[in-house]
């Protein structure tokens, strides 16, 4: 058995699905590890779930008109999930055009037919670009238009895109490409922008990706997780292919920072926090495109963090998860909720923080100073911006950062460049908290002398949250923040929430299987044809048989490249020197 590498994929090639040359690119692994070919579909499948079309119907309401591929599946809950999620409030009075995302809960679990692969590059993904499993995406383009034509007045339809990824940035700039057109066109143009998309490369991080689109050629790179965080890398590619490029995409899921934070201007230290510590959140703003945006900014302002608990960008009265996320009769849940209804101003007014957005401007001044606003002076949505909490701060407000974004819109500062200072202050403010962390916890590894190819792998030791407290007396984040104030405490209530428990589980489940790692190396150091020599044909056999379990292992274990190889060698090898009759068995052992 040996380790299987993905195609390359970066190439924008208009070679169909199936074809011999895409399955040498893009070997599929199957049971047994046998080579099956690309499916038609499979490529759209590696991006989208479906695309979906969602009209209104005068005895029906919203509708799902036409879900394309005809073979994509949808549960009827999902299928009325994304009809509410798809239209605004009819409050919001979105006239014209109007993108914005949601996020839903999948119904029941579904495999694609090359899942292996896109687990790989899944796993070469920063983690807070991994897919949920028990998340989608919509990604929506909605026009209501007068239409005289029509009993009800207007034209009211929306182009949803269903996916697994939080890519907002590429899945709205297709949005934007093809969704005026389909509303004139319709169905055809539909299926043939979805036949493009099945040309797409897969979705390889660290890849320059050449993605066609109805004409034009979108360049885009997903980054990966040895990428350096608040990095981005130019895009490069040869001259030939450049000469196709209509549009290179600078991120596939950052939204406008500062524009998303003007509202809230002077809280954005206080929002990181309670973003940080999973406190329940909610935005009420005058749209979804507001909303959705606000939303996706607070979950990314922790990055490289990853946001572990429920967001969804915007929420309706129609959820599924309405009575679960708005009863009265428990605590609120870890979650950050986008919404535009006037009925929520009511139903979450027994949640702690709430944040009122107004109309958020293209560039615009910085607001006032505001204070924060007490919870009960929150009556409905139409009352003042601001953030109604009556939380406290752990940590000293930083006024070095309020005075260089003012500074930024006097002189007129690009709004990109403002979200680059923006971005740059959150990722230093989150990488100053989690280094003790991270440090602390890389001390709970065993020493690498202590692993023994005849014994199975040490154990972590447990996380300590008193030795911890104690660590941060010298190697706290007063070493590289300038920020003062009550750490200790900010600590204290992050190791009680989600995003700790989230964080740890996955930096837990790293370091095991580098230990693992380090063990397989370990064992394949040794002389194994050796050892057998020494002793019993059933000794024999059991280490043969744990071997195979660890080359099956090795596959998904970070090891150096060319150990699984060597320990199938060292297999087959010990497999030789036994008697045929075992030899037999042994051969067939695993390999089915």
């Amino acid at each position: 058995m040996s380790l299987r590498k993905p195609g390359d994929g970066g190439g924008g090639s208009a070679r169909r699905a199936g074809s011999p040359e895409e399955a040498r690119e893009l070997p599929e692994c199957a049971p047994g590890g046998r080579l099956m070919p690309l499916l038609p579909w499979d490529r759209f499948s590696a991006w989208l779930h479906c695309v979906c079309v969602v009209g209104f119907d005068l005895e029906l309401g919203q509708a799902v008109e036409v879900i394309h591929p005809q073979h994509a599946k949808l549960t009827d809950k999902e299928k009325t999930n994304i009809c509410y999620l798809s239209f605004p409030d009819s409050n919001s009075g979105c006239l014209g055009d109007t993108q914005f995302c949601f996020r839903f809960r999948q119904s029941s679990s579904r495999k694609l037919s090359w899942h292996c692969l896109l687990d790989q590059f899944d796993r070469d993904l920063p983690i807070y670009l991994k897919k949920d499993p028990a998340y989608y995406y919509g990604y929506v383009y909605f026009r209501q238009v007068q239409d005289k034509t029509l009993k009800r007045g207007y034209f009211q339809k929306s182009l949803v895109l269903i996916s697994k990824l939080p890519y907002s940035h590429i899945f709205h700039t297709v949005l934007g490409k093809i969704a005026p057109e389909y509303f004139e066109k319709n169905e055809p143009f539909l299926e043939a922008a979805c036949s493009d998309i099945d040309r797409w490369p897969p979705p390889v991080p660290g890849k320059t990706l050449h993605l066609p689109i109805m004409g034009i050629v979108m360049k885009v790179r997903i980054p990966t997780c040895h990428d350096n965080p608040g990095t981005t890398q130019v895009l490069q590619s040869t001259q030939q292919a450049d000469t196709q490029v209509s549009i290179a995409l600078p991120t596939v899921h950052e939204v406008d920072l500062f524009r998303c934070f003007l509202p809230v201007f002077f809280h954005i230290q206080m929002l990181w926090e309670l973003v940080l510590l999973g406190e329940p959140l909610v935005v009420m703003a005058p749209s979804p495109s507001e909303s959705s945006e606000t939303v996706l900014a607070l979950v990314s302002c922790i990055s490289p963090l990853k946001y572990y608990s429920d967001f969804r960008p915007y929420f309706t009265i129609h959820d599924s998860e309405f009575k679960e996320y708005t009863t009265r009769t428990q605590t609120p849940p870890s979650v950050i909720l986008g919404v535009t209804n006037p009925f929520f101003a009511k139903t979450l007014q027994h949640w702690p923080h709430i944040i009122r957005i107004g109309d958020i401007k293209l560039s615009g001044e910085v607001p006032k100073q505001v204070k924060v606003k007490k919870l009960k002076n929150l009556k409905t949505l139409d009352s003042k911006p601001g953030v109604y909490t009556s939380y406290k701060s752990y940590l000293n407000r930083d006024e070095e950062i309020i005075k260089q974004l003012q500074k930024g819109v006097q002189q007129k500062r690009p709004g990109e460049a403002q979200s680059i200072i923006l971005r740059r202050y959150f990722l230093e403010l989150t990488q100053s908290f989690i280094i003790p962390l991270e440090r602390y916890v890389a001390s709970l590894m065993p020493l690498q002398k202590s692993i023994s190819p005849w014994k199975s792998p040490p154990q972590l030791k447990p996380f300590n949250q008193e030795e911890f407290m104690k660590t941060l007396e010298k190697a706290g984040p007063q070493l590289t923040s300038r920020l003062k104030g009550d750490w200790i405490g900010l600590y204290r209530h992050f190791l009680k929430s989600y995003n700790f428990d989230g964080w740890f589980r996955t930096r837990r489940k790293e370091m095991t299987q580098k230990l693992e790692a380090l063990h397989l190396e370990a064992l394949c150091n040794e002389d194994l044809l050796f050892w057998s020599q020494k002793h019993t044909e059933v000794e024999t056999v059991d280490l043969v048989l744990k071997l195979k379990d660890k080359v099956a292992d090795g596959e998904n274990l970070p090891v150096k490249p060319g150990t699984v190889e060597k320990l199938q060698m060292h297999i087959d090898s010990i497999i030789l020197a036994l008697p045929e009759d075992l030899q037999g068995i042994l051969i067939k052992t695993g390999s089915t």
